[in-house]
């Protein structure tokens, strides 16, 4: 069962932690959030954001975790049933459910795309060419349709998925520990062996037209300007959200295997700085630098403009690898092994908490768990293959892999803070603490931090069409606020969105994809939900009582 479940070492905890947060997002969706949003001028933001919400919600979040792990509860539900005599409390918790199954299902697809770009950058798949044809094709993406049944990728995901369920299927310490002990280090050393060839590109290789150092400078040359721009703020708040893998309830899964007097402070601030480090100075060393050597500066910044660089990861670098002669197949096979890695060690973080919800609540076996949350995965994941070209995966990463974070997040923080309260809190993070945590920080979690998360939440759901300035401007004048589509509003009301769910001769459309979508992953926040009530149900009548009575005891 789950409460026998321990890490073997401390150094595995700490690299189960880090492993993660890096993920893909560390060598993608970082450059091209610094591309896209000033180089240089997006840094500042960034590292303010990562020390006055990414830390604290760290220890936030492991606290949780370890307080819910003495009272036998180790995923999400129970533990916020432990933080106050409210009933509601561990419907909060569910969250922590809903996210992880949901993201597994879109998240292990993408990883496959690695596993399977490991595999065609050894045969030699890419050429010179445009390798976008090859891309769409894997994907099943043609014209006009929104349905697809790619075989290859069909393939490639079953096969990744089996592998995650296998580890997981083995525990915490023989599976996860095990693999993010020899994974983590190993994608260091791939980013390491590629951020040095490519760094070392001069204008006397073939094919190179700039020097990668300017790619390297652009993003690492603080500039002032970006503590002007509240877009520049948002972008880079919500980066160190996403790539801390917060307000998603695997940290606390993982918080809650650590014995009751056991160090947490140290540790999370050593996971989050192993993140920085993988993220700040070996992402941003290859996909941007190496890009710049062949493209230039300027067409670098065109191509992250949408500030995701999966296109540019997927697409670009395979083909200018070929520029490396006999190192190509090699080059390939490090970049899309290191990003198979990195999507990995964050995947086998969303099993657990499932599992362990499972386990605490029905009495269930690990296989038996892991085999479910396979199924479950399985069953949402081919939603996704299947319906990519119609937005689906689009849906499922919007909707679980970014706002419902956020919504975690800062409902998590206000309830540490103000219903667990910062005396109990603040007791519970430095309790073991094996480093001097600054009392400052008492402060910043339970004033500066909920504030950091709810004006991300805010500008999520309002976010306008272009400059923020000029859309006070709009609003002033009696003109409107120009909603962006890409709000969470925007989102909702299908702002820029032309048509209904079917076409004019009958035929589904991409409207239809998106709603249903939406409508799906509702209902699996309806199920988990469920699950959440029939398992407190099951319990001894008076258990919610004898729960608040203790409660009450403990904060006197």
């Amino acid at each position: 069962m789950a409460v026998q479940e321990r890490w073997a070492t401390r150094v595995g905890l700490v690299l189960a932690v880090a492993g993660n947060a890096v993920g893909l997002g560390n060598f993608l969706r970082f450059p091209a959030q610094a591309a896209q949003n000033g180089g240089g001028a997006f840094l500042i933001p960034y590292l303010v954001s990562f020390v006055l919400m990414g830390v604290p919600l760290l220890w936030v979040e492991w606290a949780i975790g370890r307080h819910g792990g003495k009272f036998g509860h180790h995923a999400a539900p129970g533990m916020f049933d432990r933080l106050g005599n409210k009933r509601w409390l561990k419907y909060i918790g569910v969250f922590g459910l809903f996210t992880n199954l949901t993201l597994a299902a879109y998240y292990c697809y993408l990883e496959s795309w690695t596993l399977a770009y490991v595999y065609h950058s050894v045969v030699g798949t890419f050429g010179t060419t445009d390798p976008k044809p090859f891309f769409d094709h894997y994907l099943g993406v043609t014209a006009g349709s929104i349905f697809a049944f790619p075989r290859e990728a069909f393939f490639w995901y079953s096969i990744t998925l089996a592998l995650n369920i296998f580890i997981l299927s083995r525990g915490l310490a023989r599976g996860v520990e095990l693999v993010c002990k020899y994974g983590l280090p190993s994608l260091m050393i791939f980013g390491v062996i590629l951020a040095i060839r490519g760094l070392t590109l001069t204008t006397d290789d073939p094919g190179v037209v700039e020097s990668p150092l300017a790619g390297l400078n652009f993003i690492w040359q603080p500039q002032v300007e970006g503590l002007l721009s509240p877009k520049t703020w948002l972008a880079a708040a919500g980066q160190v959200f996403f790539t801390l893998s917060l307000g998603m309830g695997s940290i606390h899964c993982y918080a809650a295997y650590v014995r009751e007097n056991d160090d947490i402070a140290l540790n999370a601030s050593a996971a989050g700085w192993t993140n920085e480090f993988v993220e700040v100075i070996i992402g941003s060393s290859i996909l941007i630098p190496i890009a710049t050597a062949y493209l230039g500066l300027d067409a670098v910044q065109s191509q992250t403009s949408g500030g995701s660089g999966f296109a540019m990861g997927f697409l670009t670098l395979p083909t200018l690898f070929n520029q490396w002669g006999w190192l190509a197949p090699v080059a390939g096979a490090l970049w899309f092994g290191l990003l198979f890695l990195a999507g990995l060690t964050s995947s086998l973080a969303m099993g657990p908490p499932v599992m362990a919800f499972l386990e605490d609540e029905f009495n269930w076996r690990r296989v038996p768990s892991a085999l479910t949350f396979g199924a479950g995965t399985f069953a949402l994941g081919f939603v996704c293959v299947w319906l990519y070209p119609g937005g689906s995966f689009d849906e499922f990463d919007f909707w679980t892999g970014t706002f419902s974070l956020v919504v975690f997040a800062l409902a998590e923080a206000f309830i540490f803070a103000y219903v667990f309260g910062m005396d109990r809190g603040w007791a519970e993070i430095t309790r073991g603490a094996d480093m001097n945590v600054p009392r400052v920080f008492r402060f910043v979690i339970k004033y500066v931090t909920p504030a950091f998360i709810l004006i991300i939440f805010i500008g999520s759901l309002i976010q306008p069409e272009g400059k923020w300035i000029n859309a006070f401007h709009s609003l002033s004048a009696g003109r409107g606020w120009p909603l962006s589509g890409g709000s969470v509003l925007g989102k909702v009301l299908h702002v820029g969105e032309q048509g209904g769910w079917f076409d004019e001769t009958g035929a589904p459309t991409r409207r239809l994809v998106i709603d249903g979508t939406r409508v799906l992953l509702s209902l699996v926040f309806i199920g988990c939900s469920f699950l959440v009530w029939k398992a407190w149900r099951k319990k001894a009548p008076g258990a919610d009582a004898a729960r608040g009575a203790e409660s009450f005891i403990r904060r006197g």
